[in-house]
């Protein structure tokens, strides 16, 4: 029978699928005899039973009252008792990270009773009725669903009429005042009354917590991480330790080193006399850690001593939160902490120069798609000089720059962006519900909270700049305007925000791209040292190219010859090609574009060096480059010399009802060889130009769209006998391949006869995943969203490999490919070549290389690298 429940002491860090992130990590601190408060897991698989059955079955309640029991007796604590007063947190915790997204209650056990005895029992009637008020908001927020604003409007409500500052201000007859309005406000909200049985409160919050995993917030977050649905939360039931028991108590949370900027120095902040939702929720504005050194020094070097004990342990930098009960320090949770990019690399360079940890574990511990964040924009200096500063007193939470109209709340930014505006969404503070608001914006302002506080960690995890903490705003989400000392802005004004210096401006000030750094081309190194398969880029333009090689590039996967033919010369000879009625008319048109494409491929060859090119001969249908419109149609006909009815008629018969399907890739060859003939012809001149000015150049020839054999050996013979006859008119050699790319689920299913004659193999993965799905790459953003949300499909076939269909029929091409011809070069040049998850996958299935777009590159080679240092793990 499964168990449900586990102690601390019977989990350890290799059970996170099972005990959540968060459990697995207090069980191993546990048993490394870390200061831990007691307490109990309840399993992943606990959750979704629940999730299906909606109910907690008997022998969970069981496991859960035992151990409960066990939990008692191990620490004299008990529900109700007089002298020991046992109270419990409840907390979530996923596999993955998933910060705020999902619900916490503290301080359960107490009812109007226990309140009492908590005051007697602690001396302090002020801090008991605190903690109550406290569970009395959560509870009443997570459990029954009551908006949290009911609460935090009557706290702001009472403060204003009693002219305080801060929470901290209340009395203890203050708070029991609170107490009794916040009970109200249930039998108010939900007509129930706050449950009295510490028990019932217990299991209420479990099936809360196990309910919060399907909140809004939470699948928003678990999208945007790729994180399936079906792994559930834990729940982690764990004594009460007190940071808001007075002056000498504290709470906090805290890096061992700056997940900004990578500094190995502890990074953190705390709260005298708070718990621990007041830190992240932002609601006060905590202390740095270098305050907590003069504060409470004791703590402070005990803290410091294992902090770097658990960055040893697990090899990583380290998030931890903690907890200071009267000078007494407990730790409540470490994971490996969330931090931009920049700061990744750094961190991991280091861990290894100190000895911590080797590369490879390194390289397995940067995210690949954080690389982007690198690249992300910068203000210059100069352009800041004459920028009208807001606000100079924000955090820097989260790196990076960005402009665009300010709006108050999530579903305006969203409803915003939507249409096409570049927003920033501005708040006192942010809430997990915020989430839709967030991914939908450039930057996040908030002028509470701190680096520590929801805003700042989910925008350093999304990529996102962030100010935090601007204390000089005065952001009236209501009226929807930002006081600043300068002025007033409203929602739909402009503003520029500096989330690396924490600055904001006025205006739109233009961005600059980051350099990379040497902690950047270090992990690169290191990559390259791992990886087996190579990266290419897919590029044809000088940008593109110098943009790819810049980004280690090991040579040009794709090179796309239809953009090749739009410049206005060339565009009227292609146009005579098309339009031709005899053979000998096409072949002048193709004469006319020999030199034009030869000049192309030099430039590219020149560019590339001696690295491998793939040149894919022309591809799309022809209508696409013929007039679409009267005007049009009339100077075209002028040009070419012909009646505009005739050019009509002719645009008209070669206009397809479905064009991705019809006459195009190497069935334009099938019916016009002299096309690609020319085209074979222009790569082998240059190529030859090239050598003889003493650079080595070995062209793959690609031929798009095959599906059946002789389409690639009739078309190979022909090409080949061509290219024999140019290298004996120049009394040269080249090296050169002709292969094919794969795009047709039939061509993987007779990739063996295909092998036969193919010097290559390159997977077109865009149109692979469009024919075995029959989904339009260039439609199906009208459905395939809602198939997401319907949990129809896990993820977008266009960004991430299906692997169970189009990744079997990739599978089969190449078990089939390699039967026939074992050394043959197989690769993949569709965008799935520059995403991490499928390059995976090719690297199993034992693919020579990918290619993408030249910034998805780093990208690439560090997911390259990790696959194939799963691979030596997994062997």
């Amino acid at each position: 029978m499964a168990k449900f429940v586990y102690r601390f002491d019977e989990g350890n860090a290799g059970m996170k699928g099972l005990l959540g992130g968060k459990g697995a990590n207090l069980a191993e601190m546990t048993n490394l005899g870390l200061p831990v408060p007691k307490g109990f897991t309840v399993t992943t698989e606990a959750c979704m039973k629940y999730l299906e059955t909606q109910q907690l079955t008997d022998e969970l309640i069981h496991e859960v009252k035992q151990a409960l029991a066990n939990l008692q007796k191990e620490t004299g604590k008990a529900f109700s008792s007089a002298t020991d007063l046992l109270l419990l947190s409840v907390r979530s915790g996923s596999k993955f990270s998933m910060p705020g997204m999902m619900d916490t209650i503290l301080n359960l056990g107490l009812n109007d009773e226990n309140v009492e005895r908590l005051a007697q029992e602690t001396n302090d009637e002020r801090f008991a009725y605190d903690c109550y008020r406290r569970l009395l908001q959560m509870f009443g927020n997570v459990v029954y669903e009551i908006d949290s604003s009911r609460f935090e409007n009557y706290l702001d409500f009472f403060k204003t009429k009693h002219g305080y500052e801060s929470d901290a201000d209340f009395t203890a007859e203050d708070l029991k005042e609170v107490v009794t309005c916040f009970k109200s406000i249930y039998m108010e909200s939900k007509k129930k009354e706050f449950p009295q049985n510490p028990e019932t409160q217990l299991f209420d919050a479990i099936e809360a917590v196990f309910r919060s995993w399907n909140n809004g917030r939470a699948k928003v977050y678990r999208s945007i991480h790729d994180i399936p649905d079906d792994l559930g939360t834990a729940v982690n039931v764990q004594l009460m330790v007190f940071g808001n028991s007075g002056s000498n108590s504290a709470t906090g949370v805290a890096f061992t080193r700056n997940p900004a900027t990578g500094e190995k120095k502890i990074f953190g902040e705390y709260l005298l006399n708070a718990q621990g939702e007041d830190v992240v929720a932002g609601i006060r504005t905590p202390n740095p850690m270098s305050e907590l050194a003069t504060a409470m020094p004791e703590a402070y070097t005990e803290f410091e001593k294992v902090a770097a004990r658990l960055e040893a342990h697990y090899e990583d930098m380290q998030d931890i939160e903690f907890t200071i009960e009267k000078g007494k320090l407990y730790f409540l949770q470490t994971r490996n902490g969330k931090r931009t990019a920049q700061s990744a690399f750094k961190i991991a360079v280091d861990l290894v120069k100190e000895g911590i940890t080797t590369k490879e574990k390194s390289l397995m511990k940067i995210d690949p798609n954080s690389v982007n964040q690198l690249l992300h924009p910068v203000f210059s200096d100069e352009d800041l000089k004459s920028a009208t500063l807001v606000s100079a007193a924000g955090l820097p939470a989260s790196p990076g720059a960005a402009s665009g109209k300010i709006y108050f709340d999530a579903d305006a930014a969203k409803e915003h962006a939507l249409l096409g505006e570049k927003v920033i969404l501005v708040r006192q503070e942010t809430s997990p519900e915020d989430i839709q608001g967030m991914v939908s914006s450039e930057a996040i302002v908030t002028s509470r909270g701190g680096m520590t506080s929801h805003a700042a960690v989910v925008a350093r995890g999304m990529g996102t700049c962030c100010v935090a903490g601007c204390g000089d705003l005065e952001i009236d989400e209501f009226h929807k305007t930002v006081t600043y000392p300068g002025g007033q802005l409203s929602e739909g004004d402009v503003i520029s925000v500096d989330g690396s210096r924490g600055e904001i401006y006025l205006g739109d000030i233009p961005t600059t791209v980051t350099e990379e750094g040497e902690n950047f081309r270090t992990i690169m190194s290191w990559a390259d040292e791992f990886a087996r398969l190579s990266v290419r880029m897919n590029a044809e333009t000088v940008n593109d190219i110098k943009a790819g090689l810049a980004f280690g590039a090991a040579g040009i996967g794709l090179a796309r010859t239809e953009h090749m033919f739009f410049g206005p010369e060339r565009l009227l000879e292609m146009r005579r090609f098309i339009l031709a009625n005899t053979v000998e008319e096409r072949k002048h048109a193709l004469q006319q574009l020999l030199p034009f494409q030869q000049a192309d491929f030099e430039q590219i060859f020149k560019l590339a060096g001696e690295r491998p090119v793939v040149i894919r001969l022309l591809d799309p249908p022809l209508h696409e480059f013929l007039p679409t419109n009267r005007k049009e149609l009339e100077h075209i006909a002028k040009e070419l010399d012909m009646p505009v009815q005739e050019l009509e008629r002719r645009v008209i018969d070669l206009k397809e009802i479905n064009p991705m399907l019809g006459h195009r890739g190497c069935r334009l060859a099938m019916t016009y060889p002299e096309l690609y003939e020319m085209q074979a012809e222009a790569i082998i001149r240059s190529a030859v130009r090239l050598k003889q000015a003493g650079q080595n150049v070995q062209p793959e020839i690609m031929i798009p769209l095959v599906g059946m054999t002789r389409e690639l050996t009739d078309l190979t013979e022909r090409l080949n006998k061509k290219i024999a006859a140019v290298l004996a008119e120049t009394g040269d050699s080249i090296s050169y391949t002709i292969g094919t790319m794969i795009e047709l689920p039939r061509a993987c299913f007779i990739a063996d006869e295909l092998a036969e004659a193919a010097g290559f193999f390159s997977f077109g993965t865009n149109d692979l995943t469009q024919m075995t799905y029959g989904f339009s790459r260039d439609d199906s953003a009208k459905y395939i969203n809602q198939y997401l949300e319907d949990g129809v499909l896990a993820q977008d076939p266009f960004q991430t490999l299906d692997e169970s269909g189009v990744g079997e029929l990739i599978r089969i091409a190449v078990e089939k490919a390699r039967a026939e011809k074992p050394s043959l070069k197989i690769g993949v040049c569709g965008e799935l070549g520059g995403d991490a998850e499928s390059i995976a996958f090719f690297h199993d299935v034992g693919l020579n290389y990918v290619s993408c777009s030249p910034f998805r590159i780093p990208v690439a080679r560090i997911a390259a690298a990790q696959s194939a240092i799963r691979g030596v793990e997994r062997n």
